[in-house]
This record gives structure tokens, sequence and C-alpha cells, in this order.
């Protein structure tokens, strides 16, 4: 479905029980709302599932960049608000928990509870120099000489060899990923910022990395569960950057088990 939200077309899917607490999915760089598939049947059978793509990603509208995680937060509030939804608990993975982050420390009472899956708070500034080259690239030769340096970061080999399709549904979203979207999110990535400001989320928070992932390692969750009081931390054993695919049983068990927590539910 599309709906237009903050000046854009954006496409959204929202499923599982009417009036049932919504849980908010947000994707990675260079995929789209169907990245959380391995959810949806585990999520949607208790909560309402609410999945949208980010500007410049999937069926949204790609306008001119870059763009600013100001911009991105703001793209979900319009979103709930055009769709009537007041509060949500917010799932974010990757650019999607940085997007989360931001969401907590701007407008927290849109949020009751939020979940950082293999996400950091700070992108390193030494990290610059990477995301320059990545962006040239993509600008210059497309999306496609972005698909296995990516799949090499986002899967550990054994995953790659042992599950084929599930790597090479990744491949192709990566691949039909605009490039100037790519190149507008990568921009507000390149400067992200907030693991000084983290110890002023107060919402119930869970964070989910995999032990094995090259890009948001653990070292980075330990850094935002430091400062996040009362947040949780949860390792996923034999996984790397994308742990709801890699190991999606885990990854939902974690998951549900923290939307359930009574402290949760009644916030």
């Amino acid at each position: 479905m599309r709906i237009t939200a903050n000046g854009i077309r954006m496409e959204y899917d929202m499923t599982g029980p009417p009036g049932a607490p919504v849980v908010t999915f947000s994707h990675s760089l260079a995929t789209h709302l169907g990245m959380w598939e391995p959810q949806a049947q585990a999520v949607g059978a208790r909560y309402r599932m609410l999945r949208y793509d980010t500007r410049g990603h999937g069926g949204s509208d790609v306008p001119a960049g870059p763009y600013s995680f100001s911009q991105l937060v703001d793209d979900v509030r319009a979103l709930l608000d055009a769709i009537g939804v007041e509060r949500t608990h917010f799932v974010g993975i990757s650019m999607g928990g940085m997007i989360g982050q931001w969401l907590a420390l701007t407008c927290p009472e849109r949020l009751q509870s939020l979940v950082l899956c293999d996400t950091s708070g700070r992108t390193a500034p030494e990290a610059g120099e990477i995301w320059d080259e990545r962006i040239a690239r993509a600008a210059r030769e497309g999306m496609g000489s972005q698909a296995e340096p990516t799949i090499g970061r986002w899967f550990t080999p054994r995953f790659v060899k042992e599950h084929a399709e599930v790597v090479d549904s990744m491949r192709a979203m990566i691949r039909a990923t605009d490039a100037r979207g790519f190149v507008g999110c990568a921009a507000a990535i390149k400067t992200h910022d907030a693991l000084d400001r983290l110890s002023e989320i107060k919402v119930p928070t869970l964070i989910i990395v995999g032990e094995k992932d090259p890009g948001t390692p653990v070292a980075a969750a330990e850094a935002m569960h430091e400062r996040i009081a009362g947040s949780q931390l949860v390792v996923i054993e034999s996984a790397s950057h994308l742990s709801n695919l890699e190991q999606a049983e885990a990854f939902n068990e974690a998951l549900l088990a923290f939307l359930s927590r009574p402290s949760v539910d009644e916030e």
C-alpha cells in the first residue's frame, strides 16, 4: 500500500489482528520491507505488524538527496500520523536502528519500546572514507557494484553456502535499490552520531547483535547497552549483520520475549 507522508509517497504493509499493539519495522540500507518476512508470521500472530520502505528504497519515492536522520524520523512520524498510529513498538536493523535511536531521542512519546538490531550509536570518523568510496562507486557504477561486497558483510560464509535462496533474494534487493536512494541514505549514515546522547533514552530497549557482525560488532552493541539504562542485550550466535535472516528463530524468540514482557506491553 502507498500513502503520502512528509511530502513523499511511502510504501507500507500492515498486517495482524486489528486493535493489537503496533510493532513498526525499519529495514537496513539497500533493502526494503520484504527483508522482515521471517518475522511476519511470528510477530503478526499477536501484534499489528507495520513495515515500511525508507525514502529512496523499495516502493517509496526517491527524492533528491542527501538525506538526514531528521528527515527519516519525520518520515516515520508522518507515516504513523497518516495511518492513525499514536504509539508503536519500533524495531530497526542497521540503518533502521539508527532511525530508531533518533526517534527515541526526539519523539519518545510515540514509542512503547525500542529494539535496536545490528546497529551502532556512532559511525566512526575513520569509516568516512569507506562510505565516501561506497557512495562514489554506487553513483558511478550502479548498485550491482555493491551486491557482492555487501553480501560478504551481511552473512557468514557458511550461511551463504547453505542458504542460497535467502542470499539470492537479498542480492536481488541490493541490485534493485535505486542508487540515488542508496547515496541519499548513506550520506546520513556516514554522519550518524547519537552515542553520547543515548543515556537520554528512557523507553524500554532491547539490543540484538549477531556475534559475527563485522560492521556493527558486539562491541558497538555493548557501547549502546552501557548508555541506555535498563536495556537488554542479546547476542545471536552464528549470525553476522542481518541476524533476523541468518538466525530467524533465535531472533524471533528474543524479540517476542521482550515484546511480551508486561512492563513493555503496559507502557
